[in-house]
């Protein structure tokens, strides 16, 4: 069965191992025929071809069906393994497309990850998916975003979008209050009241402004800042961090008074003193979700969509 050296060779399919591993188990054409669903002259010449591509024989005929030659019981073993890696492949695939298996790459903002619903959305989703591989990070809101963008992440939940590039779906999930966090040995904090009046702006007009980087997060406090221009006042910023619990940290130093999401309220507890804002009610610090809109993979579908319903009843069971 010499083949001329200037004959292309094909390269090997699945499929004819498939054909070979049939008649290669059963001994005979018809039996692999009826197995494999076919005719027995197509089956016949795709081993005959086989045997062509291959340039050997691995089949002798006789009256009862077939032997394996020498080369037929070595190309057995690779046939099968190769087969059985195809169909593994293929069965994990499966996996993939049902959301048994695959990975996902999550990230919030610390004040995102601070906010009780956030551990609540995860414990949900690796109970529910247990065969994805969820990796987690923290980064600040236009790292997360940038990340997003690249497809370095799969999706992330910050606060206000710092920026909302073409191609991305930003999705709110959560509304909450801010809080203005001062020293605990601050004037405005101090007092015996189990219910503290609110803090106006004004009174704050002298305070040093901690506040996020504006390239890291400025949603918030591009905000508050517009707000204070509202009523003529502008802040003196004594310090901007990469993150919100950076800025608490300070507070707890004495190094100035910052406003945060009111799910942040209870952080460094001896040390900070956490007030309402009488303006409040202009400021949201909302949980968004964000994810490429082409991004339809099962594993992201499936985070998305818990994330979601998981937000519908935070909000009604806090009403």
């Amino acid at each position: 069965m010499s083949a001329s050296a200037d004959t292309p060779r094909h390269p090997l399919e699945v499929r004819q191992l498939r054909y070979f591993l049939a008649v290669a188990e059963t001994g005979q054409i018809t039996t692999a025929a009826e197995r494999l669903g076919m005719k027995q002259p197509p089956l016949s010449q795709q081993i005959r071809a086989l045997e062509a591509q291959l340039d050997v024989r691995l089949f002798t005929r006789h009256a009862k069906g077939t032997r394996l030659t020498d080369a037929g019981a070595l190309l057995l073993d690779e046939a099968r393994r190769i087969v059985g890696d195809v169909d593994a492949v293929e069965r994990l695939m499966a996996r993939v497309a049902q959301g048994q298996y695959g990975r996902l790459s999550v990230a919030f903002t610390s004040s995102a990850a601070a906010h009780a619903f956030t551990p609540q959305l995860l414990r949900a989703f690796r109970a529910r998916h247990a065969g994805i591989d969820l990796e987690i990070s923290e980064l600040n809101a236009a790292d997360l975003t940038e990340a997003i963008v690249a497809g370095r992440l799969h999706c992330g939940i910050l606060r206000v979008p710092v920026a909302r590039p073409p191609g991305l779906v930003f999705t709110p999930l959560l509304h909450e209050p801010v809080r203005v966090a001062l020293p605990s040995d601050h004037p405005l904090a101090l007092g015996r009241s189990a219910r503290p009046r609110p803090v106006a702006l004004r009174q704050l007009a002298a305070e040093p402004f901690i506040l996020v980087r504006r390239p890291g997060a400025p949603g918030l406090y591009a905000n508050l800042l517009a707000l204070c221009e509202e009523h003529g006042i502008r802040p003196h910023v004594a310090a901007e961090v990469e993150r919100m619990m950076t800025g608490l940290s300070l507070v707890a130093a004495g190094v100035g008074v910052s406003v945060v999401p009111a799910s942040m309220e209870g952080i460094h507890p001896h040390a900070v003193a956490y007030r309402r804002l009488a303006e409040g009610a202009r400021l949201d610090a909302p949980l968004t979700l964000v994810h490429r809109a082409e991004d339809t993979g099962r594993a992201v579908t499936m985070f998305t969509d818990l994330a979601r319903q998981a937000a519908r009843r935070h909000a009604t069971a806090r009403r």
